[in-house]
């Protein structure tokens, strides 16, 4: 036993085995920035449907320059949050719950493909964040905290969607999430069960990070049934 112990400490440091590096994660450009502090105040509705915005108010008011402010701005136009008028303008996008309906049809396949996928494919690192969302999740349903569930769906969102390593799905869903999140933060007040539905994202989120993806499929299901009924009932509100 103490000849081998002292053999190993006599191995040179190259032949030792290194611990794996891990990846620091990536920082996010002054257009990204731009993207997510405008998203979410079109989210959150401080900018309401039928808003007239400016890049030049938009730079002054955020403390980005034109050029993040312009780009951000054209991927929120690609997702359907703005409209940009030319040389008028950009509009915030109006809002109904007939094409919400149309958008769930799409985000409900497009939701279990990457529930599925996922389960399968994240990465440890992942998985362990998924719990924390969970559990963030859990929460959220306990305290009613409408902010903090909002901004745990933006980042179980692009979570799954890093997970599912399938960039065809992750482009069409990237279309579909902030007007599904404006949509929810419009009317839930008057609708919506949040704490319930924080349950159900928790529950999403555990199946991925456990590996089951019939179960997470399952999850993705009942939470897609839920955001349906969710949406009937604003007709009615």
């Amino acid at each position: 036993m103490t000849r081998s112990k002292s053999n190993v400490l006599r191995q040179p440091a190259a032949a030792r085995p290194r611990p794996a590096a891990v990846p620091s994660p990536r920082a996010e450009t002054l257009t990204e920035q731009a993207y997510r502090a405008i998203e979410e105040q079109i989210v959150t509705l401080r900018l309401k449907p039928g808003d007239v915005l400016s890049e030049q108010m938009l730079s002054a008011s955020l403390r980005f320059g034109r050029t993040p402010i312009r780009e951000a701005l054209q991927r929120l136009a690609r997702e359907g949050l703005v409209t940009i008028l030319p040389r008028k303008g950009i509009l915030v996008s109006d809002l109904n719950p007939r094409t919400q309906l149309l958008v769930l049809e799409v985000r409900r396949e497009l939701e279990r493909l990457l529930s599925r996928a996922g389960a399968e494919r994240a990465t440890a690192a992942q998985r362990a964040e998924l719990a924390r969302i969970a559990d963030g999740m859990d929460r959220a349903a306990t305290t009613n905290d409408d902010m903090a569930f909002m901004r745990l769906d933006r980042e179980m969102n692009q979570l799954v969607i890093e997970a599912a390593h399938n960039d065809y799905a992750a482009r069409s869903m990237k279309l579909l999430q902030g007007l599904s999140r404006r949509f929810w933060y419009m009317h839930y007040r008057e609708a919506a069960d949040l704490p319930l539905c924080a349950r159900l994202h928790a529950n999403q989120a555990r199946a991925i990070a456990k590996g089951n993806g019939e179960q997470a499929a399952r999850a993705s299901d009942k939470l897609m049934d839920y955001v349906e009924t969710f949406t009937r009932a604003t007709v009615a509100v």
